[in-house]
């Protein structure tokens, strides 16, 4: 595998981006969510761009303007479609070979990929999608509440802190009463990045790490059934657990060989 750091133009700035070569038709065009750098959460991006690329498959990832070793102001991700825009175009460009390009983002990169309607790229995987608006309620949804009990009771120590009276049951009854109410309303980010995916008409995986409050928070504001969702249980966020990482691995090696 060949690993190329690398630069590129986005709005007279210069972004720093990585490539790993591969003699695949199809690429990953892999977004980082929030602030991180290209490498992700523990070096986890750089490992899995390795794993694809060692699978045939060649992988595009950059750093958005402000971040990591790019130029510029950190903007957030409702205005980084430039800088998506600007990455795609120079994958293309430095590996010519590849006709079909996957989308690859978590967090807020899937819902800035969900507002740019997949940004130029003919498929997409969407994992966790960020719905949270920024003057949202901080109380937690009922769902992320709901699955907090669900978890706790499947826990023989936390069952024996409730038999022993150790937890406030005023704050239990407080939280029992707000998992019981009725599913909210979706916020105006999910209905914009909900209009902005139905613009796209490639193939669409939705990722869900069941034991994130982020894609928790999600499906509160999704349709229960829609086909294109796809579970793993007992996954945080990043995907850091063995079996996780390796469930991320198979659904993005599956998008790339359909």
């Amino acid at each position: 595998m060949t690993r190329l750091p690398l630069t590129f133009a986005a709005g007279g700035f210069q972004l720093a981006g990585t490539l790993d070569l591969a003699p695949g038709t199809t690429g990953l065009f892999l977004v980082s969510g929030g602030n991180e750098i290209r490498s992700g959460a523990f070096g986890g991006q750089a490992q899995l761009a390795a794993d694809i690329a060692r699978a045939g498959f060649p992988v595009f990832r950059f750093d958005r303007r402000g971040i990591g070793d790019s130029d510029g102001e950190n903007r957030g991700f409702r205005k980084s479609q430039a800088d998506i825009a600007a990455a795609l175009d120079a994958f293309r460009a430095l590996a010519p070979g590849v006709t079909r390009v996957v989308g690859f983002g978590n967090c807020d990169a899937a819902t800035a990929l969900m507002l740019a309607s997949g940004a130029g790229c003919d498929a997409l995987v969407l994992s966790n999608p960020w719905t949270i608006d920024e003057d949202a309620d901080a109380m937690p949804p009922p769902a992320t509440i709901r699955a907090r009990y669900i978890a706790r009771l499947k826990d023989p120590h936390e069952v024996l802190r409730l038999l022993g009276g150790k937890v406030d049951f005023r704050k239990l009854l407080r939280g029992i009463a707000w998992a019981s109410a009725p599913r909210r309303k979706p916020g105006s980010l999910a209905l914009e990045a909900r209009e902005g995916l139905s613009k796209f008409d490639g193939p669409v995986r939705i990722l869900i790490a069941e034991s994130d409050r982020t894609a928790q928070v999600f499906l509160e504001n999704w349709e229960a059934g829609d086909s294109r969702l796809q579970r793993c249980a007992d996954a945080g966020h990043s995907y850091a657990e063995p079996h996780a990482r390796k469930w991320l691995r198979d659904q993005i090696l599956a998008a790339l060989r359909r």
